[in-house]
């Protein structure tokens, strides 16, 4: 089978590989849209899970069964799904424990183009099909259930990270699509106050039109400053880190009360040490909590995901910026998440 995969650090292209093998508890899926996610930069250009040779990418896809194992129940050849990103090994004891993703060691969950081939192929391999796939339902468009895999998840678990209530004033730093996600949640949620800080036009509306009060632009002075005159020298009850880097950390920090929250789900791809505030943190003793995850996978979690997409209260189609047909568009539409032009939000490709 075709495959565009990490050649190694630096340097992607096309590559053929054997179909995988497919397990008793396990399926093989065909995608029929696939999308690139900031993470494979990272992965590819960054380096940041080391050096990986000829792993095929991608861990965002929906697509149709075309073989599954002798033991598994709930799905068939022909049944059309929603593959998660992180498909854990759910007899695991870290499983059992609360903490699915990080089945086999801290990250493990993750498998798609970190230690196993993604879905940037022709045909992939699901572990443990019962517990990590989902029926894509009817209603929902296929590039739209792409979003489900990872955008929507992420974000949403970078506000139950930060323990968002309702009523409380949040800041999502960070309004790409997973920012973009945090903040559609944190409305779900009950947040009074949204404060979503970006640049970008394209990002800026669709935050408003996901819940947000009020864009907060760096390129207008120091975020800190702009978010404590909005609210009266407070500050904010809960932050979700969304975009940044490693120094983000500090301004989370910073604007965060006493007795607050973050929710980190940023991938950071480089540096050795994330820096925290001495003073701002209450010299260690201000109850500034800080919690940082990766995202929950596996079948309940997308079936409740797209329950929300079926029923109105979500609609992820809007971070669709750029929409490709043909398995040749892959290179192209990997390359929009590397070069990040004005008016991406996100990329599909249709197979």
């Amino acid at each position: 089978m075709k495959g565009y995969a990490m050649l190694s650090i630096g340097k992607t292209g096309w590559i053929e590989k054997d179909i995988p093998a497919c397990g008793p508890l396990d399926a093989i899926v065909k995608p029929l849209a696939v999308a690139p996610c900031s993470s494979d930069i990272h992965t590819v250009w960054a380096g940041a899970i080391g050096e990986r040779h000829d792993m095929i990418l991608g861990h965002e896809a929906v697509g149709e069964v075309v073989e599954v194992g002798s033991m598994v129940k709930c799905f068939k050849p022909g049944d059309r799904v929603i593959v998660p990103a992180i498909t854990p090994d759910w007899s695991a004891l870290e499983s059992q424990a609360g903490y699915s993703m990080h089945s086999g060691g801290m990250l493990a969950g993750w498998k798609f183009s970190n230690f196993k081939d993604g879905v940037f192929a022709e045909y992939f391999h699901v572990n443990e099909a019962d517990g990590n796939l989902a029926i894509l339902p009817d209603s929902i468009d296929i590039a739209t259930a792409t979003m489900l895999a990872d955008m929507v998840p992420t974000g949403f678990h970078g506000v139950e990270l930060a323990d968002v209530q309702f009523g409380d004033k949040v800041c999502v730093i960070g309004i790409g699509p997973v920012g973009l996600m945090a903040v559609a949640a944190a409305a779900i949620r009950g947040a009074s106050y949204i404060y979503a800080v970006g640049s970008r036009p394209n990002c800026a509306q669709v935050a408003k039109e996901y819940g947000a009060s009020e864009i907060i632009n760096y390129k207008n002075g120091d975020i800190v400053e702009q978010i404590m005159t909005l609210t009266s020298g407070k500050g904010v009850d809960r932050v979700v880190i969304a975009g940044g880097d490693n120094d983000t950390f500090i301004q989370a920090i910073r604007m965060l009360k006493p007795g607050g929250k973050i929710g980190n789900v940023n991938y950071l791809g480089e540096g050795d040490y994330v820096r925290v505030p001495r003073t701002e943190w209450g010299c260690g003793m201000g109850h500034k909590s800080i919690a940082g995850g990766l995202m929950p996978g596996g079948r309940l979690r997308m079936e409740k995901l797209a329950s929300l997409v079926e029923s109105g209260r979500l609609d992820p189609s809007k971070l669709l910026t750029h929409k490709f047909n043909g398995f040749e568009h892959m290179e192209e539409a990997l390359l929009l998440m590397k070069d990040k032009p004005k008016d991406l939000i996100k990329p599909v490709v249709i197979l």
